[in-house]
């Protein structure tokens, strides 16, 4: 069942460790087939070193395993979550990646201060509000799912494909799951680079519009014109 996207699976979730996103078994990357509404996920627990594409489970939108002999990512019900609310988003990915974790942990969004975050984001990377302790004590990741959706109750989830959750960590995604971990890439790089602004620069100012609307849409949408044809 759903060969194919299991071994994606299986592959971007390495990808994470191959792109230092992970440390331990901090993360998971899942991918969703839309026609038939099964989600592909990462077993929870398991060394990114070992994983094969068997070991990937297959889950309806209720969280129920329809395929593996493991128990799926414990994030499962955070990327239903994601799944039901945002129907052009095909791949997630969480991480507690340094720079981006140390946002969350934070409070705060990440500001738009340049060209590199413009190029994939059309905005600051959003932090959720923090969960109340009757949303951590009953459906936390549920819950989790449901917060960052509220955050973007007002913003463009295509054009902002990432999200900080307060003192927990990131998500972002795509319309697969190898877009979703290239999301997360560079969402980690943008948290480092903005991190080291402020450093350097405590009083800095985002960038202007108009040169970020300008980097941003040279990649994205009807008239891009970044790469090749």
């Amino acid at each position: 069942m759903l060969e194919d996207l299991k071994i994606t699976v299986c592959l971007q979730n390495k990808a994470l460790k191959t792109n230092n996103l992970i440390k331990l078994t901090w993360g998971n990357v899942s991918a969703i087939d839309r026609a038939s509404g099964l989600i592909v996920i990462k077993p929870s627990g398991v060394d990114y070193d070992d994983l094969t594409p068997a070991d990937m489970v297959v889950v309806n939108l209720n969280g129920e395993v329809v395929e593996g002999k493991l128990k799926p990512s414990s994030d499962t019900p955070t990327h239903i979550e994601l799944y039901k609310n945002f129907e052009g988003i095909g791949g997630i990915t969480h991480t507690h990646s340094t720079f981006s974790t140390a946002w969350a942990q934070a409070g705060r969004s990440i500001p738009l201060y340049g060209t590199t975050h413009a190029d994939a984001f059309c905005g600051d990377v959003p932090c959720t509000r923090g969960l109340e302790s009757a949303e951590v004590g009953s459906e936390y990741e549920a819950n989790t799912g449901k917060v960052i959706v509220q955050t973007f109750s007002a913003e463009n989830y295509q054009s902002v494909p990432a999200v900080l959750v307060k003192n927990h960590g990131a998500f972002t995604w795509g319309k697969t799951a190898e877009e979703a971990v290239q999301n997360a890439v560079i969402l980690e790089e943008v948290a480092k680079i903005a991190y080291l602004t402020e450093m350097l620069s405590p009083s800095v100012q985002p960038a202007p519009e108009y040169l970020t609307q300008y980097h941003y849409l040279r990649k994205h949408g009807k008239n891009a014109r970044y790469g090749q044809r």
